[in-house]
């Protein structure tokens, strides 16, 4: 059995996805703003560090998973908080680990980007490019000035929308470019994204607004399976890409939103390589 870390392990898909783990026999440490084995912020340098020093201490400096699930959604108010904790945050947290994961000899890492990325049509490309540059102050300012020229109704329900699909847009692309670096390909790591769609998790609601579940057929965007999705849903593809035996995916995204982006975007994906 392994060791394996799970960020935002005190509730909804990292809660998930740390049972299900445990459930196997694995050892979790989870971490979280409370109740977790590591109590850190991963929406600051400081949080990061102290997170890292912990998981080191608790795992003696071997890993063989780690799943970045912990986030925060587009009602949010600090847009530059959203992108310090959904981008900056697993990035940080990833790269001081990936040395952790090697040692195993078959480390696995994987992170939650959105279905947002590509079917919320907000997307801040100066955004994305201060993202992947590593430019956190330059990103939270960016954030802040794109989210005081939304509209007043859009500030009112979902503040930090530009902020929350652009950084899950860059951390895919991160998870992308990352992936495929000798760094982490040729030392046996494999790092992949899973882009969540509408999941009843209380980040869902949080965002939304609503005290239950809407009705999926009167959601903004497509619902193919009318249903929503459920932690579960989502801690199932976790285990999966965490598991030894998935040793020939890496760089991928992987959509787990019922159908939402299929059907937004039928011929988006695949596209061909043009010469």
């Amino acid at each position: 059995m392994g060791t394996y870390v799970i960020t935002g392990s005190a509730s909804g898909m990292g809660a998930a996805a740390a049972a299900r783990m445990r459930a196997a026999g694995h050892r979790v440490i989870g971490v979280d703003l409370r109740d977790a084995d590591v109590v850190a912020d991963l929406g600051g340098e400081e949080g990061r560090a102290h997170a890292v020093r912990e998981i080191l201490a608790l795992s003696g400096g071997t890993l063989d998973g780690v799943a970045a699930v912990a986030g925060v959604g587009p009602n949010v108010k600090s847009a530059a908080a959203v992108v310090s904790i959904n981008y900056f945050g697993p990035v940080a947290l990833l790269d001081a680990l990936r040395p952790a994961l090697e040692r195993s000899g078959a480390g696995r890492a994987v992170v939650i980007s959105s279905n947002s990325a590509s079917t919320v049509p907000v997307i801040d490309d100066e955004l994305v490019e201060l993202l992947l540059a590593g430019d956190e102050k330059g990103a939270g300012e960016r954030a802040t000035a794109a989210q005081s020229a939304l509209p007043a109704a859009t500030l009112d329900s979902a503040p930090s929308i530009v902020a929350y699909a652009t950084s899950k847009l860059a951390l895919a692309r991160w998870v992308r470019r990352t992936a495929v670096t000798p760094q982490w390909a040729r030392r046996g790591v494999l790092l992949n994204a899973i882009a969540p769609g509408a999941v009843l998790t209380p980040l869902m609601t949080g965002s939304t607004g609503a005290s239950q579940a809407p009705d999926a057929d009167d959601f903004p965007t497509p619902m193919p399976l009318g249903v929503f999705g459920e932690a579960a849903d989502i801690a199932f593809w976790i285990e999966q890409f965490l598991r030894p035996e998935a040793r020939f995916t890496t760089g991928s995204i992987l959509y787990v939103d019922g159908g939402t982006d299929a059907a937004m975007r039928t011929d988006a994906q695949p596209s061909a390589m043009r010469g």
